[in-house]
């Protein structure tokens, strides 16, 4: 949706925001529009989604966003790369960032946010910035055609599930990167994992 959303949407998204951060295990906050205002998460919701995070502990609250990853405050965020700079650095206009400015990046985002970072690296798999560092969870490597679509969604859930299943921030880098490696073989389609599925990968990982 390109159109500003309106004032009475806001109260609906805020009311039920409220009515149900407390009752679920988790929340995925998706803000993938890039026009500010637009889509669902308005600079409205964004804050109360900061509040709601800060006041519901328990509950696991991560997003992707597209281009305004900086701008959330007290959840888990999940930028790729490229999200990550352009967040620490909006004036920066060279080639891919190096591997140095990717780890400043989210080591940044930590500071600001004070959460737990899940910085996705492609195909080199995910940094995580946590309170311990940095450490990093390698991707699983898969052979044959890969279509990766809706990998970065596949990566987000494995880890929001894992963590509220109580797995630590490396376990819920890993089970993102399980996911995603089952996910990307699903060619043309939105790809699915199955707890089997995600078993099965993890065995062959180990051998």
């Amino acid at each position: 949706n390109r159109q500003p959303l309106s004032p009475k949407l806001e109260d609906e998204i805020a009311s039920r925001l409220r009515e149900w951060i407390q009752r679920v295990d988790g929340v995925i906050i998706a803000d993938q529009v890039p026009e500010r205002n637009c889509g669902t998460i308005s600079e409205r919701v964004r804050a109360l989604l900061g509040e709601l995070a800060q006041d519901s502990p328990r509950t696991v609250v991560a997003v992707d966003s597209r281009v305004r990853i900086g701008e959330f405050h007290n959840a888990i965020v999940k930028p790729n790369a490229g999200e990550a700079v352009s967040a620490v650095y909006p004036d920066r206009v060279e080639g891919p960032p190096d591997r140095a400015t990717v780890e400043a990046s989210g080591r940044e985002l930590y500071h600001r946010n004070g959460r737990p970072v899940f910085l996705t690296i492609g195909s080199e798999g995910i940094l995580v910035f946590d309170r311990e560092g940095m450490k990093h969870v390698p991707a699983i490597r898969v052979a044959g055609p890969i279509d990766i679509v809706g990998a970065g969604d596949s990566t987000m859930s494995g880890i929001v599930s894992a963590l509220c299943c109580g797995a630590d921030h490396s376990e819920a880098a890993l089970i993102g990167n399980l996911v995603a490696s089952i996910t990307i073989q699903q060619i043309g389609t939105t790809g699915t994992a199955t707890r089997a599925q995600v078993l099965d990968r993890y065995r062959e990982a180990l051998t």
